[in-house]
């Protein structure tokens, strides 16, 4: 049989009632489960999210949080997010219920520890420089995605009678050790036939130091960032930049890493950050509105003038989907740099350097285990003009242009049978190894290929031969690896520009050649 409780039972009951809701309300306040995430403008929200299992150390409330460095490169992301911080206004919160945050770590070690901590879920790296760090980070780091190619961002500064790439043998050139900077000074060099080993490398910890260096009279030459490059030229009389990333345009690919157990953990949420970052780099390309929008963003989150973020800006290639589809190897026609050709590259290249260089390739993953473009694979609705990969076409070469200075000459020894001009398949294999990949990597560069001959023979004759060798080169080019048809200026010498007047058949075989040279476009 039930019992009744009285009425002062009753008010017992509820008073213990309404005590533990009070103190259950104050827990909640006390340990932030209330708030969801404060906005820019003060306000809360709780609507759920859906993007926790961070690891251990790193966000407690589902944030994702990207490590960045000074750099407009990242743009794409920070303005879909309305901002660095996370926030209620954040088109990564209204459409995909996300809290994104970007961490600004512009010293290298601190940013590594952090990611080793997990204080940071994605973190910037470049692909070509990521060969030298892969093997010795820990959480088995990944590539997820590209943000960007660099555009004029990474700059070489030479002092006065420093005029080529070649005039920089024997000279003192102050560069930051495995990082993208070290990257664009070896393709320079091998662009003009030269190595490091040409040079007096200077080695110092980052760009920065370099550029002190190279204002300090210390060396003669130094690889710096943007703005740097215009504060060198502008401190020292005399100066200029020699060369930058706007010629150089498929070396510097920045990417972002994250390791495997979070991806693993995190497919969903990595796709919808995956996805906004595109729509957002996509409408900074196609608008100017969108852009100046961005400059005020990335100039607020990287306390620097607007004007300077969006030189910033305009200094980088923000990467389309269709541009990371192309990069991942996901377009079968698509013939220039890939991500696993310039990680394979480089790693070969840093590795062929010796001592500490060799030592820090050595354990480098392949590329089939760094990378994980599951993010680029599996996106959603990025179709349409705005998110087509990026086309570089050239209109034909002015008088001008057909004999500017070259930024770069390379001679190749491409063998012919007397009188003839079509390539066999040694010539090809030769054109591929020693051409083929400074043309992809300076894509935004006019190629002069210029015919040459020995003095055996008539010299009209041995002009038209000259041409035709140098057009089939050119020809090559194009169908082997898809190369604009007006990017090539074809000239043929015949005997008149040897690189040695003897009459020996060791000279005449040098100047049998064929000299391949970058011209700015």
């Amino acid at each position: 049989m039930a019992t009744r409780l009285t009425t002062f039972a009753k008010l017992i009951i509820t008073m213990l009632i309404v005590g533990a809701v009070v103190l259950g309300g104050w827990f909640i306040k006390q340990s932030g489960l209330l708030n969801d995430f404060a906005s820019t403008d003060g306000s809360t929200n709780s609507k759920p999210i859906t993007n926790g299992k961070p690891l251990k150390g790193g966000s407690d409330d589902g944030t994702i949080n990207v490590g960045v460095v000074t750099w407009g490169g990242y743009a794409g992301g920070q303005y879909f997010n309305e901002g660095f911080q996370a926030n209620t206004k954040s088109r990564y919160y209204k459409d995909y219920g996300l809290k994104v945050n970007f961490k600004v770590l512009d010293d290298f070690v601190a940013s590594r520890k952090a990611f080793e901590n997990d204080e940071v879920h994605l973190l910037w790296c470049t692909i070509d420089a990521f060969p030298t760090e892969s093997g010795g980070l820990s959480g088995d780091p990944q590539i997820v995605f590209q943000a960007d190619w660099s555009r004029g961002g990474d700059a070489i500064v030479v002092r006065r009678g420093i005029s080529s790439i070649k005039d920089l043998k024997g000279k003192k050139v102050s560069v930051a050790m495995m990082t993208p900077s070290h990257s664009f000074l070896i393709w320079l060099l091998e662009a003009a036939g030269m190595s490091i080993r040409d040079i007096k490398p200077n080695y110092v910890a980052d760009a920065v130091k370099a550029a002190e260096l190279f204002k300090n009279g210390e060396v003669d030459a130094a690889v710096v960032w943007s703005p740097d490059d215009e504060s060198c030229v502008r401190e020292i009389k005399g100066s200029k930049i020699l060369q930058n990333t706007k010629n150089a345009s498929h070396i510097i690919a920045d990417g972002f890493m994250a390791k495997k157990a979070w991806i693993e953990n995190n497919r969903e949420d990595l796709r919808k950050l995956y996805e906004g970052w595109m729509i957002g780099a996509s409408e900074i390309n196609q608008s100017s509105t969108a852009k100046k929008k961005a400059a005020q963003i990335v100039g607020a989150g990287l306390n620097i003038p607007v004007e300077d973020a969006l030189g910033a800006i305009d200094n980088v290639r923000l990467a389309t989907h269709g541009d990371n589809m192309d990069f991942f190897g996901f377009n079968t026609n698509y013939k220039n740099q890939t991500a696993e050709s310039l990680y394979n590259k480089m790693k070969l290249k840093y590795s062929s350097l010796g001592g500490e260089f060799k030592e820090a390739t050595a354990s480098a993953p392949s590329w089939r285990i760094v990378s994980n473009p599951s993010a680029v694979r599996s996106a959603q609705g990025l179709t349409g003009a705005q998110h087509r990969s990026e086309t570089i076409k050239f209109t034909k070469a002015t008088k001008q242009q057909e004999t500017a200075t070259a930024i770069a000459t390379k001679a190749v020894s491409i063998s012919f049978r007397s009188g003839e001009y079509k390539l066999d398949e040694n010539a090809k294999y030769i054109i591929d190894k020693e051409f083929a990949d400074i043309a992809k990597s300076f894509s935004n560069t006019r190629v002069r290929i210029e015919g040459n001959t020995d003095d055996v023979g008539q010299l009209s004759s041995n002009v038209i031969l000259s041409r035709k060798r140098a057009n089939s080169v050119a020809d090559y080019l194009k169908s082997e690896y898809g190369m604009d048809p007006n990017r090539f200026i074809v000239v043929g010498n015949g005997p008149n520009k040897p690189v040695c007047r003897d009459k020996s058949s060791s000279c005449r075989s040098k100047n049998r050649r064929t000299d391949f040279e970058l011209v700015g476009g």
